[in-house]
């Protein structure tokens, strides 16, 4: 046999497997390489709330908890989970299943438990990667896993909102980014993006006018802009100029959307902003949280070719950044008690060591809890990015937004 006619990896018996039968094929691959008898691959569904298992669609089986046993605390901790069964001779190990900081679900397989020694389950959690991979890539060609995650059907704007977005995560050694977004199965106006490039991240929080598929337009229109300006290399501000400029075009100034664009220098932590409307960004450093102030400019849209201009400020290892949609700082309670800086400031304040993640999850269900456990009228973005940067020492520019 030659050197190419080597037996494939699990990676490219994964990559050969055809979209649907994914799961099938790692349960028959586990089996040969562990002896797993059981294999179950569970999807997180929008709401972050519960992990439904895939099965034969369009029913799935029985959902477990996102937050708690087993399979939640695996999906939650990001670590592998060994749990001892009623059968003595058989384990559960609950892997999480993410790509590239991007939370999809947990794969729990049964294996002997003589196989649950730490390299066996170092090399599951590999596995559990690789499938991870799998599952994103084959989205592109099939609805299963899609269809998988959701608990009920989405409103048309919310389907158009969630094919809009990168992930609700991502993850480098410069940063860690965790984002959550309500309601999340009838969304119609809210996006956050995110694009990483060799020495810069670009992170955006958009919020589009007016609910349903009017908001979802607007939005789509607005990241489009913002998206092809941005692959074009322009800078920050004339990205918004142009998208702007998209904006005004489609709709007059009748309609516009509220933007906040950051791009981060991951060798200096210099970041330059351009505040286009109403999202909010706080920056939690040591056990202060304050809000960085920036020069309050128009809404993309709002008129025809507005200027913008960019400011910086800085972030430092251990800084925490949060941003907000105006759905978020926004709301008022039933007894017309505004989600303000107060509030904000305790949850971030309970959930300091938390994952970025599990901090703008707790942030929009802090927001659910004080309008009374209600839905909420309007869309919640929140953006959660956890700074490490390179370490590099350098000489801090002057701060002009600090």
């Amino acid at each position: 046999m030659h050197a190419w006619e080597a037996a494939p990896s699990v990676e490219g018996r994964l990559r050969t497997a055809p979209p649907h039968a994914l799961v099938a094929t790692a349960a028959r691959l586990l089996a040969q390489r562990f002896g797993a008898e059981d294999v179950t691959l569970f999807l997180a569904d929008y709401g972050l709330t519960v992990l439904q298992p895939v099965t034969h669609l369009p029913h799935t089986g029985d959902p477990v908890s996102a937050h708690d046993g087993p399979a939640g605390t695996a999906f939650t901790t990001q670590k592998p989970v060994v749990e001892v069964t009623a059968d003595p001779a058989t384990e559960l190990v609950h892997l999480p299943l993410t790509v590239r900081g991007d939370r999809l679900g947990v794969l729990t397989v049964r294996v002997p438990d003589t196989a649950t020694t730490s390299g066996t389950v170092l090399a599951l959690l590999d596995f559990a990667t690789a499938l991870g991979h799998e599952v994103a890539t084959a989205g592109r060609d099939t609805d299963l896993y899609l269809q998988a995650r959701r608990t009920r059907r989405l409103t048309l704007a919310a389907e158009m909102q969630w094919q809009l977005l990168p992930g609700r995560g991502c993850a480098r050694d410069e940063y860690v980014i965790g984002a959550h977004l309500e309601p999340a199965y009838a969304v119609g106006g809210d996006n956050f993006d995110w694009s990483t490039s060799a020495d810069h991240l670009t992170l955006t929080v958009t919020d589009g006018m007016g609910q349903g598929i009017d908001a979802s337009l607007l939005t789509t229109l607005a990241v489009g802009a913002l998206r092809n300006a941005r692959r074009a290399g322009i800078g920050l501000a004339d990205q918004a100029c142009l998208a702007d400029q998209a904006v005004y075009a489609q709709y007059g100034g009748k309609m516009y959307a509220s933007t906040l664009l950051l791009r981060f220098d991951l060798a200096t932590g210099r970041v330059r902003a351009v505040d286009a409307g109403s999202p909010r960004l706080y920056r939690q450093r040591g056990g202060t949280i304050e809000h960085i102030e920036l020069e309050a400019q128009l809404p993309l849209g709002m008129f025809e070719e507005t200027l913008y201009e960019e400011q910086t400020f800085h972030v430092e290892p251990g800084d925490r950044l949060v941003a907000i949609s105006t759905g978020v700082h926004g709301t008022r309670s039933a007894a017309g008690e505004l989600f303000g800086e107060s509030v904000l400031s305790r949850i971030l304040s309970a959930t300091r060591q938390a994952s970025p993640h599990e901090t703008a999850r707790s942030v929009v269900a802090g927001l659910v809890e004080h309008v009374g456990g209600e839905d909420l009228l309007a869309d919640a973005a929140v953006v959660c990015l956890d700074w490490t940067g390179r370490g590099t020492g350098g000489t801090p520019e002057p701060r002009s937004a600090d």
